[in-house]
């Protein structure tokens, strides 16, 4: 089983309804058209000002945001 973490976040009900028009009309679920949003937003962040090394990722603790099993 995947690692994976949890993380609530508060949208207005305006934007709401935008990712859920989104993710509707490109065949996602909210949950995927999210992460399909934040691997772009990832990419386009290394892209433009640089790889993010392992070992900075290795650095930050998660701990707080991962499920119980």
């Amino acid at each position: 089983m995947k690692n994976e973490c949890e993380v609530t976040f508060r949208l207005s009900t305006d934007m709401m309804k935008k990712l859920i028009f989104v993710a509707k009309a490109e065949g996602r679920t909210i949950n995927n058209q999210f992460l399909f949003m934040l691997r772009g937003n990832t990419s386009y962040y290394e892209k433009t000002k640089g790889k993010i090394k392992p070992q900075e990722l290795d650095a930050i603790d998660i701990s707080e945001f991962q499920r119980e099993k």
